[in-house]
């Protein structure tokens, strides 16, 4: 599984990890402005790719959209993005390179549109099917090790109800939407984006950006310039570090710049529940 580590400058303390999960059709090279900006506030970001999901299912077709449908129609595939953070979670402790480097108490989940799925699934979310499908996983859901999720243009579920998909959710959640965060892929509206949000019973912040689309958050180079559009890049970048600052660290000063939406611009959103430090 192909991946790219960020670390923080400073080595003199173990560093909180940050898992990140690439949208259908993207790469390890996707999410690099939210990857950069963490490490520079003293996280490590491990960009994870996604074999079956990842940008071999678009490139050299005539019809690019042709592998993006079966892909995402594809169960088997969606559950190894699962087994693929599962795997990465269990291999990071026998790095040698790593040793003293990263926290394992303290690890948080980020990921955009299929990768968002990907965060609400680890952190707890039902699939269709029940526990016979769980089972066969051969990985713990929720997964106990991550503290925190991020989910850039979060997905609602599809085949089982809202509260009863999210009822086992216990993580803090940041989800980012935009007023235009449309599918490319499935139906999803805007309005659809906030579901997870009001559907979780756990703590959670809900920013919605003036004029963002879903492929605001993508920042994928490699899927040309409207998927590696930088104006959201900021705030989106802004308020994960403030979140995770508050959720993984316990910083109250973080949290309370996050709740009165530090860094948004006129016209966005913030709704939050709950605690988060």
């Amino acid at each position: 599984m192909p991946i790219r580590l960020r670390l923080p400058h400073a080595d003199s303390a173990r560093a909180p990890l940050v898992i990140l999960s690439h949208g259908l059709g993207g790469s390890r090279d996707g999410l690099a402005y939210l990857g950069i900006a963490l490490a520079e506030a003293g996280f490590a970001a491990l960009h994870l790719q996604h074999p079956g999901t990842d940008s071999t299912v678009w490139r050299n077709m005539a019809d690019p959209s042709i592998g993006m449908a079966a892909a995402v129609l594809d169960l088997r595939r969606a559950i190894d993005r699962l087994q693929d953070i599962a795997f990465a979670l269990d291999q990071l402790p026998r790095q040698p390179g790593l040793q003293g480097r990263i926290d394992p108490a303290r690890i948080a989940i980020a990921g955009h549109s299929f990768g968002a799925w990907t965060v609400t699934h680890m952190l707890g979310q039902r699939l269709p099917g029940g526990i016979f499908v769980e089972q066969q996983l051969g990985i713990t859901l929720p997964d106990p090790r991550l503290r925190a999720g991020i989910a850039l243009s979060p997905v609602p579920p599809m085949g089982i109800a809202a509260m009863e998909a999210y009822d086992r959710i216990r993580t803090p959640i940041l989800h980012i939407t935009g007023t235009q965060d449309r599918g490319t892929i499935e139906a999803a509206t805007p309005q659809d984006r906030e579901t997870p949000f009001r559907a979780i019973a756990a703590p959670g912040v809900l920013a919605v950006l003036n004029g963002a689309t879903h492929a605001a958050f993508a920042g994928e180079p490699g899927a040309g310039p409207r998927w590696n559009d930088p104006q959201f890049h900021g705030r989106t970048a802004r308020l994960a570090v403030l979140f995770l600052r508050a959720t993984l660290q316990g910083d109250a000063a973080a949290a309370a710049l996050l709740l009165r939406g530090a860094g948004l611009s006129p016209g966005d959103r913030l709704e939050h529940k709950g605690s988060l430090a």
